[in-house]
């Protein structure tokens, strides 16, 4: 069906700083998933910003695979064999995740650790909604709920049966978020950002504890849901896992609604959408934050600090990639602006901070 096909998210041609060593690979997974045959095509998923992920399309296998980037990197960040590891336990309990397929932690093969799952094949919402897929408000509010559900669902996850006790230090998450993303911002400031002082110091004077610790996914978004490309409204993949761990479910939600841009945003914001969350049917923030609440039976207290939280969290992940590209450690295009969202973001949080 030409109009699906058109639907479904579909890779790029390798970058050229992203390539690796495609024979070495073939031959691990030959020796470690049975059954493939021929040589794969390789090509790449290029709006990641974080891990990179590649497609490699056997003659009867789809298989996916996730790698860290190039250059410098957090210190905790693109850990290969955790992201693999968690995913692999929240499968039986949590059926959205991709089945993980091999894991590679022998770096003579392409110069770091990586994992090979299923591709799981669906659409994936961008800014707009892609070609040949129109939802009316009906459907946009559908789609909605069953987003915000999977989120209440994740973190609705026994922690104890998944066997995703150790995953995180839980107690005293919030502060140890609050400390950790100030000093990752200092350490990948460049001289065209703002400082941000006014916000670390205001996030680190209003930290609340903790309402719960759950499983958490640290990057939920429409671009990381997979859809049905036969019912669209129903949600049957949550991919990129690397910042899961345990945590506030209040925070994972304010990470989500930075993302989260509505019709009545100004017009930067507007500019800054990486998901069509702004077409009639869909939640505002506000509605959201009610919604999951009332079923997750929580009270937001200081809605004000998760909100800062997350959009001071986004920034300092938009600054850690502009960092790479100011110092040549990628060329990507894509990255080439991303000081100005950096700027942007802080002030969106001062804005926030004192109508609060």
């Amino acid at each position: 069906m030409p109009e699906i096909n058109q639907m479904i998210d579909q890779p790029r041609s390798l970058r050229d700083e992203d390539r690796f060593d495609v024979d070495a690979v073939d031959a691990w997974l030959k020796e470690h998933i049975a059954g493939l045959e021929g040589s794969p095509e390789v090509e790449q998923y290029s709006r990641g910003a974080s891990n990179l992920t590649y497609r490699l399309r056997y003659a009867n296998r789809d298989l996916i695979l996730r790698r860290p980037p190039p250059g410098t990197k957090a210190k905790s960040a693109h850990n290969m064999v955790r992201e693999h590891d968690i995913q692999k336990a929240l499968a039986p309990v949590y059926p959205y995740v991709p089945e993980m397929l091999a894991l590679c932690t022998d770096e003579a093969i392409i110069g770091c650790d990586f994992y090979v799952m299923e591709r799981i094949k669906g659409i994936i919402l961008r800014k707009n909604l892609p070609p040949g897929l129109s939802l009316d408000r009906g459907q946009a509010a559908t789609l909605c709920r069953n987003a915000v559900d999977r989120l209440i669902e994740l973190h609705s996850v026994d922690i104890e049966t998944a066997g995703l006790d150790r995953i995180g230090k839980g107690a005293g998450y919030n502060r140890r978020q609050i400390e950790g993303w100030s000093e990752r911002y200092r350490r990948a400031k460049t001289w065209n950002v703002l400082p941000g002082r006014y916000v670390m110091d205001w996030l680190a004077d209003h930290i609340p504890d903790e309402v719960a610790i759950r499983v958490i996914h640290g990057d939920f978004r429409f671009d990381n849901l997979v859809l049905d490309a036969d019912d669209p409204m129903r949600i049957v993949g949550v991919l990129d896992w690397e910042l899961a761990t345990l945590g506030d479910p209040l925070m994972d939600l304010g990470n989500s609604l930075a993302y989260w841009v509505q019709a009545d945003d100004d017009r930067y914001f507007r500019g800054f959408r990486r998901q069509p969350t702004h077409i009639p049917g869909m939640m505002t923030r506000a509605e959201v934050v009610e919604y999951y609440c009332d079923r997750m039976g929580l009270k937001p207290g200081n809605w004000a600090f998760y909100e800062v939280y997350g959009l001071f969290r986004l920034a300092v992940i938009a600054q850690q990639i502009y960092y790479r590209y100011h110092h040549r450690q990628t060329r990507n295009p894509q990255f080439r602006h991303f000081w100005l969202a950096v700027n942007y973001l802080l002030w969106r949080c001062r804005r926030i901070i004192r109508s609060a």
